[in-house]
């Protein structure tokens, strides 16, 4: 009978163990607190800005085509139907590209929109209402910890939210921590690191919902997940403890 008490001591230990590992409704769903047919207007006014070693593409045109030609930079030839390549604009340490016949631009800080308008400034002197394409061409996030897909991703438009990075991941695993994910942004050599949290509309005010290049966003693992790695070595043990239990009930209900 003692033997018998203690194996459903056993037994209530190990139920509460495998209730307690399973994650709760709360834990992963997004929005909770969004109400139905809620209008949610994004005061977000969220705006990119070059940063240090950024490897950015400039392209200047005008009605004369032979006007624009001194400030764009092209390497290779064009001939034998070879179409030369467009040579980007690296952001030196100081900010700085050099821009042809113009020389030295500081446009590290500066929203795309802000460099557009500083060259059209500078281009005054030399053209006529210049058309300026500006594209950033080393736009990567990184997606890691408790996510389907972990790894680096290219962005190909000017800015991208937390929620359409986590897509490309293919979404967190049911193991993810959504209520404190963590975004680390670099600020010239400066790590900056802020939380959000997933599961309350508020995400979108957050001032990591917009990502910028090189973002790193890194999704914890809950406790459950917690929970079960720290007892992945122990698991076997605890199978066989239950299985020399289970057998040593059987065989004293025999014998009573």
């Amino acid at each position: 009978m003692k033997n018998h008490s203690r194996f459903s001591i056993i037994s209530l230990v190990l139920l509460v163990f495998i209730i307690s590992s399973c994650a709760s409704k709360k834990e992963v769903v997004y929005f909770q607190n969004a109400s139905s047919f809620e209008t949610l207007v994004n005061k977000n006014d969220f705006s990119p800005k070059f940063k240090v070693d950024d490897l950015v593409s400039i392209y200047i045109s005008t009605l004369d085509n032979e006007a624009s030609v001194p400030f764009n930079l092209f390497r290779g030839a064009s001939e034998g139907g070879i179409r030369p390549e467009q040579v980007d604009y690296l952001i030196d340490q100081n900010g700085e590209i050099d821009f042809p016949v113009i020389g030295k631009l500081k446009i590290a800080g500066l929203s795309p929109e802000e460099v557009r308008v500083y060259l059209r400034k500078k281009l005054s002197d030399y053209l006529k209402d210049p058309i300026i394409n500006i594209r950033l061409r080393n736009f990567t996030v990184t997606i890691l910890g408790e996510v389907n897909r972990p790894g680096t991703y290219p962005v190909n438009g000017e800015r991208i939210t937390i929620f359409e990075a986590l897509g490309l991941a293919s979404d967190l695993t049911i193991k993810g921590m959504r209520k404190n994910v963590m975004v680390i942004r670099d600020f010239d050599g400066t790590k900056v690191y802020t939380r959000i949290d997933l599961t309350k509309k508020e995400a979108m005010s957050s001032p990591v919902y917009y990502l910028t290049q090189n973002d790193v966003v890194y999704v914890e693992p809950n406790q459950s997940a917690v929970t079960e790695s720290s007892l992945d070595n122990r698991a076997s043990i605890a199978i066989s403890i239950a299985s020399l239990l289970i057998t040593s009930s059987v065989i004293l209900l025999t014998r009573n």
